[in-house]
């Protein structure tokens, strides 16, 4: 093979090179690197992925759509439960998605004794109506951690209250019972206010009234004494009960403190208690009542 023959099969085959490269990147290969001298632009970052779509944030209305009861009951009794929180500020999420949807008390009721006692529900069983406590027969412990006052007065004035447990009168909380349930009225026209203006529940036996209090009252326990005195021609029968024996009960006035002593020295060493005379302050001057003291025996002579 001659030189000029070589030559033109060396055409040849560049250009048939050439054919297949352009084939090739009309196909969609990739382009010839660029030249080194020649940086590489920076790529772009890809865009962050979107965040899904929230549902609107309910309202105590939308749960009231299914749930009826509760909103009744918080709207008729629920005190703070109403006033001061919503349905999701206690039951976060819904089943399936969420499954625990009860709350702990503690999650919210915290810093006093009270709320660290056990067994919530066993007085606030309804806890979309918190303060219509339910209680049993003999609970007084848990009643203490709020009602320290109470239990003061019942240790330090003893009475047969003393022993008695909180709910055995106060079986709902918050509710005063009448006296008479227990205890005999001391007149047909006695009533629970009359009741309060001498007995303090917790310290019964403790009896204290006002200046104001009328004769009437001390006549339902002391007849015998009223009796007499309204019966008398003396003075005494236009005072009150409450003019001589004042403030506390069982109180009985010494007769100088209104009367001074209008008798002589001499008298008082030989009659020193008014009733010798003028018998009791209820009955003045019935002599029958007390007997004058009998006059001392002489002294015995000596014997020579």
């Amino acid at each position: 093979m001659n030189t000029k023959t070589k030559t033109w099969i060396a055409a040849i085959a560049g250009l048939a090179m050439v054919s297949l490269h352009g084939l090739a990147f009309a196909a969609g290969a990739p382009a010839a690197p660029a030249a080194k001298a020649q940086a590489a632009a920076p790529a772009k970052a890809a865009p962050a992925a979107a965040k899904p779509a929230q549902g609107p944030k309910l309202l105590n209305e939308d749960c009231a759509k299914c749930h009826a009861k509760a909103p009744a009951d918080i709207a008729a009794n629920g005190g703070k439960h109403k006033s001061a929180i919503g349905c999701q500020d206690c039951h976060a999420g819904h089943p399936p998605t969420v499954r625990k949807i009860i709350p702990l008390c503690s999650q919210c009721h915290e810093g006093k004794p009270h709320y660290k006692l056990a067994g919530c529900n066993t007085c606030h069983s309804n806890p979309h109506t918190p303060l219509n406590i339910k209680m049993g027969r003999n609970i007084t412990d848990p009643c203490l951690t709020c009602h320290t006052q109470q239990i003061v007065k019942l240790r330090e004035n003893k009475s047969k209250h003393t022993a008695l447990a909180c709910t055995f009168c106060h079986d709902t909380h918050g509710k005063i019972p009448e006296c008479v349930l227990c205890h005999k009225p001391h007149s047909k026209e006695m009533t629970q206010a009359d009741c309060k203006k001498c007995h303090q529940a917790h310290m019964p036996k403790a009896v204290a009234y006002g200046n104001q209090t009328p004769s009437k009252d001390c006549a339902a326990c002391h007849k015998a004494a009223y009796n007499l005195l309204t019966a008398s021609a003396f003075k005494h029968k236009n005072l009150s009960c409450v003019a001589c024996h004042q403030a506390k009960h069982k109180m009985i006035p010494q007769c100088q403190s209104c009367h001074g002593t209008p008798h002589p020295a001499s008298m008082l060493a030989k009659f020193p208690k008014c009733g010798y005379c003028h018998s009791i302050a209820h009955d003045l001057n019935s002599f029958k009542a007390q007997p004058a003291p009998a006059a001392p025996a002489p002294a015995a002579k000596k014997r020579k």
